[in-house]
């Protein structure tokens, strides 16, 4: 779907990567395993001088474990096994572990301490409380669903960590990923490029942004994303460069855009291994969703990392979106909703927008035209697509599905996503019922959104930074937005999220008899955020479900 452009990184340049500094292996980490000296030496061995040496090394030992102790903020740092009450309590605690604890902390003077997670979250602002007489239906619609214990833990294995030595100093194997699509669409292809380069042991290039093109959307990587963020977060687990060295500008360039679905691990190596190895280049396309979802432990904790800690947005879009979202958030706690009214969902879809006649000849013409555009169900019209919850929810649902959840007229709804096809008309039916209506160019102040007007993947991510931050979250449809927030919500504190039962509840809808607010409610209960671990349906994100591979219970969380 995507067209071709000319690739404006600065990947075929001649100018030669930085070099950064990247974390090394600790020389004390040899002492933890190191052979064990046979008994017959023993008595050599221990002489006067060596028991004085080995009591003042316990000494030290014991001595810089207590200030450990007193020094529980350079804990965020370390991995859940480390930071776990277990491994505090010295009865119980090995020699062996003790050393691990301390040397873990230990780094080489001419190397920055590696960012702590805990500081490198996207983190949204604290709940907003309700406040005054409310009903129950308000109090249960507004109500945070329970994290049941489950804290953000990424502890990687010590084989992990040890092989992260090795690889986040590649120089002479190189990944370029070209991502395509919408903005939370390029996330997910970002997040499974860094995975792969994990794999292959390669450096990765800064991703290549392709043009979106249904918006016209030609930003690069640094335009949306904060790239020395990204290089600082992961420098312990890729390399990441911004640009090809000139020892590579001249390699055959071996383009793989033919990957199949479901590919696993074993698969990459198997497929790009030899050919690294022999070209030094690497280049990935139409890599969206090919990855397997069912990867290691370790490499999920990776996706996470990088979904989470290490796609912040560039300084200028999370200073507006920081700004925009304190201007909804002051005011009270407020709703996030996901609308996809825009024109191509519609023709994508399949489904009529509930317009007229006139709006409906519309879509129906585009789709004539790019017949490529419809997605599934192909045999489906467009009534039998809406009862099986392939359609957007309209402006009406949305208010009846929201009156039916306890939500309050009064409450203040923040509309995230593009213009709505039919403009106002398209949203008369939710501002009747909700007159607190409030999108990013109400928020906004004296042109602080026109250096983004035609930049979509921008305004995208504003939107994201506002609906992290609100009470209530609500897709209308699926999509990598939902998805994605979902699961950064969960990751965040388990703030509440609505995904509707589309499939269930239209169908009450259609028929007036039902008391259908008791219904939805009752359909919709058990999926208002409350975790759910991804291992109970395998083939689940885990961006999306980050329970609980990346989330662990009982124990002290990253933050």
């Amino acid at each position: 779907m995507a067209k071709s452009r000319n690739i404006k990184n600065p990947i075929f340049t001649l100018t030669p990567s930085p070099v950064y500094h990247l974390l090394s292996a600790s020389p004390f980490t040899s002492l933890l395993f190191s052979p064990k000296k046979s008994p017959r030496n023993y008595n050599k061995l221990l002489t006067p001088p060596t028991l004085c040496l080995i009591s003042l090394l316990v000494s030290m030992t014991l001595f810089g474990v207590s200030i450990l102790g007193f020094t529980s903020n350079s804990q965020d740092s370390l991995p859940c096994s480390l930071n776990s009450p277990s491994s505090l309590s010295f009865p119980s605690m090995s020699i062996s572990s003790m050393l691990l604890t301390s040397l873990s902390s230990v780094v080489p003077k001419n190397v920055e301490d590696e960012p702590r997670m805990a500081k490198t979250l996207m983190a949204p602002l604290p709940l907003q409380p309700v406040t005054g007489n409310v009903s129950k239906e308000e109090k249960e619609f507004w109500e945070q669903p329970d994290g049941k214990g489950y804290k953000p833990c990424l502890d990687f294995s010590l084989k992990y960590r040890k092989a992260s030595a090795r690889i986040s100093k590649e120089r002479r194997r190189f990944l370029v990923v070209v991502a395509s699509g919408g903005l939370n669409q390029q996330r997910n292809q970002i997040v499974d490029a860094v995975v792969i380069a994990r794999i292959l042991e390669a450096a990765l290039v800064v991703p290549v942004l392709q043009v979106n093109p249904i918006w016209d959307d030609e930003s690069e990587f640094s335009e949306i994303f904060n790239v020395e963020h990204f290089k600082r977060v992961l420098r312990a687990d890729v390399r990441i460069v911004s640009s090809l060295p000139s020892t590579h500008l001249m390699s055959r360039q071996s383009i793989e855009n033919q990957i199949p679905y479901d590919v696993s691990p074993y698969w990459i190596r198997a497929r790009f291994s030899r050919l690294l190895n022999e070209e030094g280049l690497l280049i990935l396309k139409a890599l969206d969703s090919k990855l397997s979802k069912n990867l290691p432990p370790d490499l999920q904790k990776l996706r996470c990392k990088v979904a989470f800690h290490a796609l912040r947005f560039a300084a200028p879009i999370q200073d507006l979106g920081n700004r925009l979202s304190k201007r909804m958030w002051i005011e009270g706690p407020y709703i996030a909703l996901h609308l996809r009214l825009e024109k191509d969902i519609w023709v994508r879809s399949g489904c009529l927008s509930s317009l007229g006649p006139e709006y409906d000849k519309i879509i129906a013409k585009s789709r004539e035209s790019q017949p490529e555009y419809l997605t599934g169900r192909l045999n489906m019209n467009h009534i039998r697509r809406r009862l099986a919850g392939l359609c957007p929810l309209s402006a009406l649902e949305i208010a009846r599905f929201l009156k039916a959840l306890g939500a309050p007229s009064t409450a203040r709804i923040y509309i995230a996503g593009g213009e709505p096809f039919g403009g106002s008309l398209a949203l008369q039916p939710l501002i009747a019922e909700f007159p607190n209506v409030i999108t990013k160019e109400i928020l906004a102040r004296g042109g602080e959104l026109s250096p983004f007007i035609k930049k979509a993947s921008a305004l995208a991510a504003i939107d994201y930074i506002i609906s992290l931050s609100s009470n209530v979250f609500i897709p209308s449809h699926g999509g990598n937005f939902g998805r994605v927030m979902q699961g950064h919500r969960a990751y965040a504190g388990h703030k509440k999220h609505i995904r509707p039962n589309k499939r269930a509840m239209l169908p009450v809808f259609e028929n007036s008899t039902f008391e259908f607010g008791s219904i939805i409610r009752t359909l919709h209960k058990k999926s208002q955020g409350q975790p759910e671990p991804r291992t109970n349906k395998r083939d689940r994100d885990v961006i999306a479900y980050p329970v609980p591979e990346c989330m662990c219970k009982h124990r002290t969380p990253i933050f």
